[in-house]
């Protein structure tokens, strides 16, 4: 796959007030560093910006950054989003090389229909979320795909199960499950003890008598009236 050229603008002013000002022109702040150079402030157009980071590598694709007429391979290492509209707000550029191999984190993502769990009424229950890898820069995927077409409840699909992408290995144990199926939940009523169910009689007698007493003495208030008149 190509490298994606992104172009980056060098000198730009930092703090809050300056900060805001540039995004309010269409530009997101910046940071690159990495391989002995000093870090270096810069604004990325947010479209261009938002374009390299959706092809098919997502985040962690291979970018040719122009920095002042030079050319930095370098990946994107941190980025920083808008709580409510997730869109970028800053972003960290690191400087890497071809051949160097990396630490990235890439989400883990489950695709086919588990219809045997779910014709039992059962749950999937996806026990990973992300994967920490090391592959080169060039090699880093965008995500790890696990199919759990074949799950079924009380199995589970672990690490030495699939196939990682080739050159890229993981951090996880490869007895460690990624998803699993789980049975349905079944919830018990709690057995009463003797003295328990003795006691709710009981109440529920005295209950009762309450009532017939309350009856009785309503009873009793309309003869007293019907006597008056």
């Amino acid at each position: 796959m190509p490298d994606i050229t992104l172009a980056a603008q060098t000198g730009r002013a930092t703090g809050s007030a300056a900060t805001g000002r540039l995004r309010a022109t269409g530009k997101i702040p910046a940071v690159l560093y990495g391989h002995g150079i000093e870090p270096v402030s810069l604004a990325i157009d947010a479209r261009d910006l938002r374009t390299a980071l959706t092809t098919e590598a997502g985040v962690n694709a291979l970018l040719s950054l122009e920095v002042d007429g030079q050319e930095h391979l370098a990946i994107a290492r941190q980025l920083q989003r808008d709580p409510v509209r997730h869109f970028v707000t800053h972003i960290d550029f690191q400087v890497v090389s071809r051949d160097e191999v990396l630490r990235a984190e890439v989400p883990v993502t489950l695709v086919g229909e588990a219809e045997t769990v779910d014709r039992e009424g059962g749950v999937v229950s996806q026990e990973q979320f992300s994967l920490v890898i090391h592959a080169t820069p060039d090699r880093i995927p965008r995500e790890v795909e696990v199919d759990i077409t074949n799950l079924e409840i009380g199995s589970s699909i672990r690490l030495s199960d699939i196939t990682l992408p080739e050159g890229v290995t993981a951090d996880l144990d490869p007895e460690a499950p990624l998803v699993t199926g789980q049975a349905p939940t079944v919830v018990e009523e709690p057995e009463l003890t003797e003295e328990q169910e003795a006691a709710l009689v009981a109440a529920a007698g005295e209950e009762g008598a309450e009532g017939e007493g309350s009856g009785a003495a309503e009873s009793g208030d309309e003869a007293e009236g019907q006597g008056e008149d």
